[in-house]
């Protein structure tokens, strides 16, 4: 073997490529080469340029809640078939698939917390599962949230990362855009905070319905946050729509949101705003 095929350290090149396989991960954002496990250290944001990856649900509870707080709720609930659906598969087979595959019932995880030591009625959409879509057990368990939180008087901390209804309920998965909303005004009128967090994406009919109608609508950085899609948009009104439309960054300069927040500041944050909301 040729001196030049091999490096310094004295490992065959082609070694060297294999070695590297699987340590690294390219950032979609900046394409800069970084180490896995920085990535994952730094909770899915690219430590060179920022941009902010999908984080999942467990592990914004983790950065979210008080170490030992978090105590899940409405664990058992599973969607029905009322429609008995059919695509390529299905529904009952669908969502059980998603359920071997995820390790979760739905599109939500959802219980108690405390953050900075107060408590909260905490919510993390999975999109794994399905794309986050909104059915009726989604739609349950948000409602149930807000209803503890009124219950409790304890602020209501919702993460939402969603597709939008799921198709696959039909009328019955629209309908919960309405009964979240019913549930969010109860928590109004109990003058409990509801903080939203719009991570990307929020779209579709979880946009649509409660994720922008929290006491403070907090955004993550590129999130693309709307009810339909730029491209379905465009084709629609025939029209080209402005650089940056329905990412955060846009939403806040229109005033659909009200402020963004880098990952790492996300729990000072909303710790803050529980503190004062709190009063």
């Amino acid at each position: 073997m040729s001196e030049f095929a091999k490096t310094k350290a004295g490992v065959d090149a082609s070694e060297k490529k294999t070695l590297g396989e699987g340590l690294f991960r390219k950032c979609e954002a900046c394409g800069d080469a970084v180490k896995k496990e920085d990535f994952a250290r730094n909770h899915e944001v690219c430590p060179a340029c920022g941009a902010h990856f999908h984080l999942p649900a467990e592990d914004w509870i983790a950065l979210l809640a008080d170490d030992g707080s978090w105590s899940a709720q409405d664990t058992d609930l599973v969607a029905a078939d009322p429609l008995a659906f059919v695509d390529t598969k299905a529904y009952p087979d669908r969502v059980e698939a998603a359920r071997q595959n995820t390790g979760v019932n739905d599109a939500i995880l959802a219980g108690e917390a405390s953050i900075d030591g107060r408590p909260v009625q905490l919510g993390v959409f999975v999109f794994r599962f399905m794309g986050g879509s909104m059915g009726a057990v989604v739609g349950e368990v948000v409602t149930r949230l807000m209803e503890r939180g009124a219950a409790k008087r304890q602020p209501v901390v919702l993460l939402s990362c969603s597709g939008g209804a799921r198709m696959q309920e039909g009328a019955l998965s629209l309908m919960q855009m309405a009964k979240t909303v019913a549930a969010r005004g109860k928590l109004r009128q109990a003058r409990v905070p509801f903080i939203s967090v719009l991570l990307n994406p929020t779209t579709g009919g979880v946009a649509a319905s409660f994720a922008l109608q929290g006491d403070v609508n907090i955004a993550e950085p590129g999130a693309l946050i709307g009810f339909a899609g730029p491209r379905v948009i465009e084709d629609t009104i025939r029209q080209t729509l402005p650089e940056g439309f329905q990412r955060a960054e846009f939403l806040l300069e229109h005033g659909m949101v009200d402020l963004i927040s880098t990952r790492h500041e996300m729990r000072d944050k909303i710790a803050r705003l529980v503190e004062y909301l709190s009063g």
